[in-house]
């Protein structure tokens, strides 16, 4: 297998990513355990993981992409609202395979309104569009567990064949179902934000 992605450490004032290397065909599970502080982390590691800074321990051999969120500024939100056929072939192509998957859902059609959209109808799209031009992702769940679920199982599957990803998470239910699991460690003397909150995923089929 090809190496995606070498982790040798990273450091900061408050916590530690430990070793990890990515390869092909892997999705690795990152937990950063969820509290105020996920934001942030998980803006800094995906700008690491991505390229968009140099890190002097971590060595990137393919292109990783991030699974962003939808945004639309609240003027072109009210009078020039994005609707799914717009966007789509703005970023990709309409008969991709992935964009199927999305209008499958008997509430999503090709004239709906992004914004009209749920969360996770949201997120997918962003997903598919993505996964729709590489196959080397980083991503984080940011959806309802069934939701959580989906993403997962679609990313598994997507990134088997010369693929890669890595899920920045806020809860460790995917641990048992990801390729290497990686836990952010805390540096000694620091409290974490607070207590992990846990929610129960639906199993993985």
């Amino acid at each position: 297998m090809k190496i995606v992605l070498e982790n040798k450490g990273i450091k900061t004032d408050t916590f530690y990513i430990p070793p990890f290397v990515l390869y092909e065909g892997e999705v690795v599970v990152l937990f950063l355990y969820n509290g105020k502080h996920f934001y942030d982390t998980e803006m800094y590691l995906k700008d690491i993981f991505c390229g968009n800074i140099n890190h002097e321990n971590v060595t990137l051999h393919k292109k990783m992409t991030f699974v962003d969120f939808f945004r639309e500024s609240n003027f072109k939100n009210i009078f020039f609202p994005s609707i799914v056929n717009r966007y789509v072939k703005k970023h990709t192509d309409l008969a991709n395979p992935f964009l199927v998957k999305l209008f499958e859902n008997k509430y999503v059609t090709r004239k709906t309104k992004i914004n009209k959209l749920g969360g996770t109808q949201r997120k997918l799209l962003n997903l598919y569009v993505t996964l729709s031009k590489t196959k080397d992702i980083v991503f984080d769940a940011g959806l309802d567990p069934q939701g959580a679920v989906l993403t997962f199982k679609m990313v598994q599957e997507t990134v088997k064949n010369e693929g890669s990803a890595i899920l920045l998470d806020g809860f460790d239910d995917m641990k048992e179902h990801a390729s290497k699991y990686i836990e952010l460690e805390w540096n000694e003397g620091y409290v974490p934000p607070h207590k992990q909150l846990e929610f129960k995923l639906p199993p993985l089929m």
